[in-house]
């Protein structure tokens, strides 16, 4: 398992394939190879896919009780990893918190962002932290959903300590309450190819939310996965690793496009 130092953190990432570089930003309390098992394998045979741990989650190092949990880091976090492996450019694929990481690169340095894919995100506060804290409520986990607190435990416990996601939780959702939200020219701002994806039945992102980004950013689509709520992804891998195929084929020209103003790529 392979670390890089960045950001201050040692970062947990796995890397696989062969190609343009893709990296995949997991959702809250998760890791890359659960979220996104079902499109690595396909995207593997196109892309070099490289799946970071977030602070905090799996083996990446973070004190969450003492040090806090802001969603604005990780945006931080991800420039500085892709820095440390010497990417310049790179397509973006975002899950959920994941998801929010990635519009804040867009953001930030949009010029980097061969393509974008977010899944399940708004930049609207609601319902995201209304279903955010009644999801994660460490109380309600032990007591309900006992086979999630041990899929929590086992999934972060041997790097951040044991019952770390007892703290980690609780964080995310006040961070989800209080974050700064995205601005309309903000998201205007984002001019790589854009593939927004939601489920139908998404708590946390109506489809209108997700429609509406879809609409904001400057070269936009939008995919809306029939019978699937947060987890798209999971809970329609077929759908869903269709739909990525034919956005990154469809979109190929444009991305190698941006691609030549990497001074690695030109160096190739």
């Amino acid at each position: 398992m392979p670390t890089v130092h960045a950001n201050g953190l040692e970062i947990g990432y796995d890397v696989a394939g062969a190609g343009p570089p893709l990296l995949l930003l997991h959702g809250a309390t998760s890791v890359a190879t659960r979220d996104f098992r079902g499109q690595l394998p396909s995207l593997q045979r196109v892309f070099r896919c490289y799946t970071p741990d977030a602070r905090g989650h799996g083996r990446t190092r973070w004190d969450t009780a003492s040090g806090g949990f802001e969603a604005a880091w990780l945006v931080d976090d991800v420039l500085a990893f892709a820095d440390a492996l010497g990417l310049g450019t790179f397509h973006l694929l975002g899950f959920s918190l994941g998801a929010m990481a990635s519009l804040g690169v867009a953001v930030r340095q949009p010029h980097r962002l061969r393509t974008l894919v977010v899944v399940g995100i708004s930049t609207e506060r609601d319902p995201r932290a209304t279903v955010a804290r009644r999801l994660m409520d460490p109380i309600r986990i032990d007591r309900a959903d006992p086979a999630w607190a041990a899929d929590l435990a086992a999934r972060h416990d041997p790097v951040q300590g044991v019952g770390a996601w007892r703290n980690l939780l609780p964080a995310i959702a006040a961070d989800v309450a209080t974050q700064p939200l995205l601005t309309p020219k903000q998201v205007r701002t984002i001019d790589p190819p854009t593939l927004v994806i939601v489920g139908d039945h998404d708590p946390f992102v109506p489809v209108d939310h997700a429609w509406r980004l879809a609409r904001s950013v400057l070269d936009g689509r939008l995919l809306v996965v029939p019978d699937a709520g947060h987890e798209a992804l999971a809970e329609q891998p077929g759908i869903t690793t269709e739909a990525l195929g034919v956005f990154y084929r469809s979109t190929e020209a444009v991305a190698r496009k941006r691609a030549a103003t990497d001074p690695q790529e030109v160096a190739r």
